[in-house]
Parts: structure tokens; sequence; C-alpha cells
């Protein structure tokens, strides 16, 4: 009975930091609380906590460290995207698809950001507002382009859906180069495009810190049809 009980508790403790890995309370490269934590946090033993990490840790979700400690792997971030990055790096025909999934995935991760986003999700979001205008206000391209991507993160996270974020995540860096390279590309063909594309964010900001889902899914969709139409533009052009 008392090997029931521990094996119960193992396992309880097991799925709730999977949740935390799901929902993105972990992300990848996060280290995890002390075992001792861990252990007032879930109301059980450490040596509870110890199996639980190891066994996590057979199936890839975390790592440890010799003398720095237990890590989340980026195993859920790669097991989509990992084959993708080569292949739009040689077929940039890829391009077009890309930003139809991104219309699609984007509008609905704004839409259950504006219904879900808690304080700090809102602090988060706003947070990449403010430095993507502040690299807008200093006309370094490279970075706007590296914080757009990271607002778009952040919003992800505020989803609060784990498929959404499990979907963002899988081909983070598939998406996060394709915001980076075209949102340059957009910035240094059409210098206006610049401050259009920050008050394209300012209302996508707007509408999900205001609570407001429809608009907030119309906004983000008509931030990617903007893009979208420059890639097209471009590639007529070439």
């Amino acid at each position: 009975m008392a090997i029931t009980r521990h094996v119960n508790r193992t396992e309880s403790v097991m799925r709730q930091i999977e949740t935390a890995l799901l929902d993105g309370s972990w992300p990848a490269g996060a280290r995890l609380p002390a075992e001792r934590e861990l252990a007032q946090q879930y109301g059980v033993a450490r040596n509870t906590i110890r199996e639980a990490i190891q066994r996590l840790a057979a199936r890839g979700l975390l790592h440890s460290r010799r003398g720095a400690g237990v890590f989340v792997s980026d195993r859920l971030r790669t097991g989509i995207a990992s084959p993708w990055g080569q292949l739009v790096a040689d077929h940039p025909v890829l391009c077009g698809d890309i930003l139809e999934f991104r219309r699609v995935l984007e509008g609905a991760t704004a839409y259950f950001a504006a219904l879900r986003a808690d304080a700090d999700d809102r602090e988060r979001i706003l947070k990449q507002m403010r430095v993507l205008e502040s690299a807008r206000a200093l006309g370094d391209m490279t970075a706007e382009a590296k914080a757009d991507a990271r607002f778009h993160d952040a919003i992800a996270l505020a989803s609060h859906n784990a498929m959404f974020l499990h979907l963002h995540t899988s081909v983070i860096g598939l998406l996060r180069e394709h915001i980076t390279t075209n949102g340059m590309g957009v910035r240094e063909e059409d210098v206006g495009a610049s401050d259009l594309l920050l008050q394209q964010h300012r209302t996508i900001c707007e509408e999900i810190c205001e609570r407001r889902p429809e608009e907030a899914r119309t906004a983000m969709q008509a931030h990617i049809d903007f893009v979208r139409g420059h890639v097209r533009q471009q590639g007529d052009e070439d």
C-alpha cells in the first residue's frame, strides 16, 4: 500500500510538472526550482520530486547539469520544427504557406490572448511593445525585427491554450526566423512600412489588453495580410 501511494504521488508530481511545461510556465531552457522548494510546493517528500524528475528526464523533457540544477529541454520545441528550417531555406516558395499558417495560428492566439491574458501576460506584451517602439525610435531595424518576434511569442504564451502554445513553440525557430526575416525585408524595402508595422502592433496590443478578442484576431490577421502583400509584391518583382 505504501509503495502504491508513493507511485501515485510521483505520478501526480509528474503530471503537474508536465502541465507547467505545456502551459509555458517553465519554457525551454528554464531552470526548475530546487528539490526542497518543489517538495514544499507539491506537498511531497524530496525523494518523490527526485524520482519524478528522473522519469521526466528519461523521456527527454528535463535534463540535469552538474552543479547547476535541472533544466527544461527543448524537445517539445523541436519535435515538429527540426526538418523545416532547411526546407524553408531551400524552398523560398514555402514562404506563402508559412504566412498562411501564421494568419490562422496567430489570429487564434490573439483571440484567446484577449480572452485569457492575466496581468502578467499583459505586462509581458506591453514590455515587448515598448522594446519595439524603442528600437523603431532608434532606427535599429535588426532590434526591431527581433522585438517583433518576441512580441508574437508573448501573445502565444498569453493564449493559455496548451495546443496553440505547443504548435507555436514547436515551430518557434522557423517562425522566429521567418518573422525576423520578413520584418527586416518589409522595413528595408519600404521605409514607411516600419511606421505602419509599429501601428499594427500597437493596435494588436491594445485590443488584447482591452480584452476585445474578435478585434484582436482581426488586427492580427490584418497585420499578417500586410506582410503577405509585401512578400507577394517582392516575389512578383523578382
